[in-house]
């Protein structure tokens, strides 16, 4: 996971320190000490350590705190306000605009992961409802077009490229050229993969800029070179207007911090973190949530910002079904669809408060993702009458040879769907709860809106479903009641608050 060893050292520094009986000199330098120590084995520049330090040292004087102010919130804060001014270049990025071509060229060195990257860039737009498309003008590297031309296929994005032209600056202004004629808004050009030395492909680099006029240079930087990114970064803006940063392979080594804070040393904004192979490995870089979400303290305006994605407000006879406390298994399988839309189960983890991005491995992502594309496959192959029946459960007790033909059809075993109906009657319970519970899908406050027993029942009913560990985590029942008043009031008139009938 993005950093999971620097994360769970800071943690553990903070939560050490939350621990302490009585707050001094001597625990607040225990702290620093171990926070300074892990930045540096991340191969964080040892003068911004220093920095960082003097500055959390500054900002506390403890013998001067006044009497009842909370020393330990104000360390805390003092640390977190730091970590952020760490990878802060304190420079707004470029945002491509709707309804007008945007051309953005990637550069970067080679083996950084820039073709990879063009894909999932382009990806994470279009999924947005833009209409994105590819340009290979990397005519260097053996096999680019090929690898570009694969990504771009498997992502269903329209992609422009020669086997035959061996001029790039000629690729890439017909490629631009072509798809600004179909009125496409975001055209992503892939270039060469150079090294800071090479005046040959820097060169070229600087041709192929003043020939397509970009709106935006993104620099495509590997994390695994530490603090030699700032190096990199400045040579690259030496000879083009990089504008913007994406930092790749954040997943797969302990330099990744020294990565981040030596390209905020050059005032280049990060924009986008490559988290894994994955198209959907990518996460936009937004400085305040990524430190939150080191340090376990969650994202949840991340959270939100998935759900809006969703568009869930728009399925008003969900809304409608639920008010009634109806949940069919069509239902169920929508919402499947809906989580695995939002993405890796580890980034959505990591955007939830007391979970931190080590909780769930790379395996037991993998394996809770196989799960639930089990699940709808043992759905897809029931009919519409028990897709849509109101009492699912009840029509395959009644009749259980059902069981055996879907399990036929999905080819698995019978337990498996019993397994799948155990789980359906749980949510269906819960959702027949929801319905009976009086101003549960008012605007407002929830806690307000709703009788406290009720509330208290309807969380009671939700304890069951989750899984033991995850409510350890999150702080048992009352967590989860907080985080449900947090998502609630975080989503406000446009958030999570429509999935509770926010605008009825």
């Amino acid at each position: 996971m993005v950093l999971a060893d620097l994360g769970r050292r800071l943690s553990t520094a903070l939560r050490n320190l939350s621990n302490a009986t009585i707050i001094n000199e001597q625990v607040l330098n225990d702290a620093l000490g171990e926070i300074c120590r892990a930045l540096l084995e991340a191969d964080v520049n040892v003068l911004l350590v220093k920095q960082l330090r003097e500055n959390v040292k500054k900002a506390i004087n403890l013998e001067e705190t006044a009497v009842g102010l909370n020393k330990r919130r104000l360390i805390q804060s003092a640390v977190v306000k730091e970590l952020v001014r760490l990878i802060d270049p304190e420079v707004k990025p470029w945002q491509p605009v709707k309804n007008k071509p945007n051309i953005v060229m990637f550069v970067g060195l080679q083996g950084s992961g820039k073709t990879t990257t063009c894909t999932k860039y382009a990806y994470h737009f279009m999924k947005r409802g833009w209409k994105t498309a590819l340009v290979c003008a990397d005519t260097f590297r053996a096999g680019a077009f090929d690898q570009l031309k694969q990504n771009a296929t498997k992502a269903r994005i329209p992609f422009y490229g020669s086997y035959t032209e061996s001029d790039p600056l000629v690729i890439a202004m017909d490629g631009v050229e072509t798809f600004r004629k179909d009125n496409f808004e975001l055209i992503i050009v892939d270039t060469s993969g150079r090294h800071a030395q090479e005046e040959s492909l820097f060169e070229e680099m600087l041709q192929i800029s003043n020939g397509i006029q970009p709106d935006n240079i993104i620099f495509v930087m590997d994390a695994s070179i530490g603090q030699a990114c700032e190096l990199q970064a400045r040579a690259f803006k030496s000879k083009v207007d990089v504008g913007s940063v994406i930092v790749t392979k954040l997943d797969s080594h302990a330099k990744g911090g020294g990565a981040l804070s030596a390209v905020a040393a050059t005032k280049s904004p990060i924009i986008f973190i490559g988290t894994g192979e994955h198209i959907d490995d990518f996460e936009p870089f937004k400085t305040k949530p990524f430190i939150s979400k080191l340090l376990g303290m969650g994202d949840v305006q991340g959270l939100i910002e998935k759900v809006n994605d969703l568009k869930l407000e728009d399925n008003e006879e969900l809304m409608k079904k639920l008010q009634h406390g109806q949940f069919t298994m069509r239902d169920m399988y929508e919402q499947f669809q809906n989580i695995m839309k939002m993405g890796p189960f580890g980034q959505i983890m990591g955007m939830i408060p007391g979970f931190g991005t080590e909780f769930i491995s790379k395996s037991g992502e993998q394996e809770s993702q196989a799960r639930l594309k089990k699940m709808m496959c043992i759905m897809d192959s029931m009919n519409d009458n028990e897709l849509d029946h109101l009492d699912g459960a009840k029509l395959f007790k009644n009749q259980t040879g059902r069981y055996a033909r879907v399990a036929r059809g999905a080819g698995v075993s019978i337990r498996d769907v019993q397994d799948l109906i155990t789980q359906y009657s749980k949510f269906a319970q819960m959702v027949k709860k929801m319905g009976g519970i009086k101003g549960l899908f008012k605007q407002g406050d929830m806690t307000k809106n709703v009788n406290p027993t009720q509330m208290q029942k309807l969380n009671s009913q939700m304890t069951k479903l989750i899984d033991p560990r995850i409510l350890h985590q999150i702080g048992g029942s009352s967590g989860l009641q907080s985080m449900m008043r947090q998502f609630q009031q975080g989503g406000g008139p446009g958030g999570l608050g429509k999935l509770f009938g926010g605008d009825k």
